[in-house]
């Protein structure tokens, strides 16, 4: 399902310019309040840009808030990244424009394709954020965490397709992340910055969306299915066999 406000953006003239101005200075205004150590207020403004949520009834909020909830998810993991940076200017720069490509040209993109990278978008940079941030955190908030991102990451994909079984499906993705991430919760490996929970749900959740989207588009052969259920097995095969389990970092 796409936001009940979409219709009521400016695709032309002035409205649009000055909108895409506005949308050019958010990251900007993100990359000064972190260089200045105003982090909370950082997070406050990715949250306070979602305002057109509540300009509607309060029966429609919750729809708004689970429609944007991926462009959420993906504003407040950049400005984690840029403070995880450390002084780093160039890297934080990086993210900044990063989220500048995100709102001005990946978010408001509504063919499938897009739709389809904006639910693995977020769900790979929710998860990084999630371990980087919160790696030492107990273990139950991990793996309530990780199964709301994955489930949100979800709904936005299949509501994309109309999927008729959408919700059952968000749920199932989100109670399988929940379960991958309390299972190696208890041996929480890293690949530098990307945790093992991480590395396999974003393996498995492409794998298994490419299936769908060329399912979904009448393209899947039974040789293709085979190939990727073999790669996307292989992976995990490889990241479980060769990983030094341990309360430590690879």
């Amino acid at each position: 399902m796409r936001p009940l406000l979409a219709k009521a953006k400016p695709t032309s003239g002035f409205a649009h310019v000055l909108h895409l101005l506005l949308l050019a200075i958010l990251p900007v205004v993100i990359f000064v309040l972190v260089r200045n150590n105003f982090v909370q207020l950082a997070f406050s403004v990715v949250v306070l840009s979602k305002w057109r949520m509540f300009a509607v009834r309060p029966r429609f909020w919750a729809a708004n808030v689970r429609a944007n909830a991926v462009d959420i998810i993906v504003g407040l993991s950049i400005v984690l990244f840029i403070v995880h940076s450390g002084d780093t200017f160039l890297l934080q720069l990086m993210w900044t424009v990063l989220y500048g490509i995100w709102l001005i040209f990946i978010k408001p993109a509504s063919s499938l394709l897009m739709i389809s990278a904006q639910a693995f978008i977020g769900q790979l940079f929710g998860l990084m954020a999630l371990y980087l941030a919160w790696a030492a955190g107990p273990l139950y908030g991990l793996t309530l965490l990780t199964g709301l991102i994955c489930f949100l990451a979800a709904r936005h994909f299949f509501d994309g397709f109309n999927e008729p079984y959408a919700r059952l499906l968000s749920y199932v993705w989100g109670y399988f992340g929940a379960s991958l991430a309390w299972l190696l919760g208890h041996w929480l490996l890293f690949y530098r910055i990307v945790a093992q929970p991480t590395l396999l749900l974003t393996t498995l959740g492409y794998g298994l969306a490419v299936l769908y989207y060329l399912d979904h588009s009448e393209r899947l052969s039974k040789g293709l299915r085979r190939q990727f259920v073999f790669i996307m097995l292989a992976i995990v095969l490889v990241v479980l066999t060769f990983s030094d389990w341990g309360d430590k970092v690879v």
